[in-house]
């Protein structure tokens, strides 16, 4: 494979191809349903991406995709509940859709499973494979607790540093870990997988930043929800954090009042207020130069593999196709 297109395909036609009804129905159903919603297959892409990167055989890393994937949407399927998120991907969630109790179930479920794909395909590197998958999954965790804290901790007590530290183990680690596991298929240098593992936390900070920038600024028409839904929800973001920073003593104190407010204000003019005094200290430019330079980082990182050019070719057109969902 060449280009980033023929890795979707590869791994939508993976997905496509595997079953995941089994008995008792009820248990399984939800899986299946969840697991057909489809999305971005990120993280299954860059397994297989970083694979074949270093030589690696992609049939012996089909499993491993499922694994990554199937890892990811059960963290999915357990943040909606938490998070009380009616749909996801423009459909009903698994807990209204079914009941709480099955969102649990399920969810736990594909964990096991996740593992059960890892485990199918023997290697010399699977001890430490496993190793990067559970350390991962632990990460995942810590960030998903780290960013519930932040609720009750109040926006008084969180810095941009716990925030982007924050994103990194909610977010990057997960792209980086997939990295990782696809190259460990592949016995890659040491040196190559620690860069390889670099680019994507980077990877994952821009992605993250970078949807904060899309709530805030984001083309209604292109992406198919209103802007400014974390002003309405008082949710703790990068662009709220940043513009903090940025403040001076009066609009900061403005802000911190709109976002723990809990008085009958209008949300739009809500929304219309906090997005006036983000225009007026430039937010979305100092956000996009923050997001820019982890984009420059994880080509840099990616610069840095002893590869050839043309088997970084699908990664580049991954930063390119991400890079650009700001334009």
């Amino acid at each position: 494979m060449t280009n980033l297109a023929e890795y979707i395909e590869t791994v939508n036609g993976i997905f496509d191809r595997e079953n995941f009804v089994s008995e008792p129905h009820e248990l399984y159903e939800p899986i299946d349903y969840t697991l057909r919603l489809g999305g971005k297959r990120i993280r299954p892409t860059l397994l297989l991406a970083a694979n074949s990167l270093f030589g690696g055989d992609i049939e012996t890393v089909k499993d491993a995709a499922l694994g990554i994937e199937t890892f990811h949407n059960f963290t999915l399927l357990h943040d909606d509940l938490m998070d009380r998120s009616p749909l996801r991907r423009g459909k009903p969630t698994v807990y209204t859709k079914w009941d709480e109790n099955t969102a649990v179930l399920s969810g736990d479920t594909m964990f096991a499973i996740a593992w059960r794909y890892f485990l199918r395909q023997p290697t010399t590197q699977l001890r430490e494979i496993l190793q990067c998958f559970v350390e991962t999954a632990i990460e995942v965790c810590e960030g998903q607790q780290k960013d519930m804290n932040f609720e009750r901790r109040g926006l008084a007590d969180v810095s941009l540093a716990d925030y982007l530290d924050m994103i990194r183990q909610k977010t990057a680690v997960l792209l980086a870990g997939a990295l990782k596991i696809g190259a460990l298929y592949a016995d890659a240098p040491v040196e190559d997988i620690s860069r390889l593992y670099d680019f994507g936390i980077h990877l994952g900070l821009a992605f993250q930043m970078q949807d904060d920038l899309l709530d805030g600024y984001g083309d209604t028409a292109v992406f198919g929800k209103k802007t400014g839904q974390d002003i309405r929800d008082n949710k703790i973001s990068f662009l709220l954090l940043t513009a903090l920073t940025m403040c001076d003593d009066t609009k900061r104190s403005a802000l911190t009042g709109y976002f723990s407010s809990k008085d009958n204000m209008d949300e739009e003019e809500k929304v219309r207020r906090v997005m006036e005094i983000y225009d007026s200290i430039g937010l979305k430019a100092e956000v996009e130069k923050n997001v820019d330079a982890e984009f420059v980082a994880a080509k840099r990182s990616l610069d840095m593999i002893d590869a050839e050019e043309n088997l970084k070719k699908p990664l580049r057109e991954l930063v390119t196709a991400l890079d650009g969902r700001k334009k």
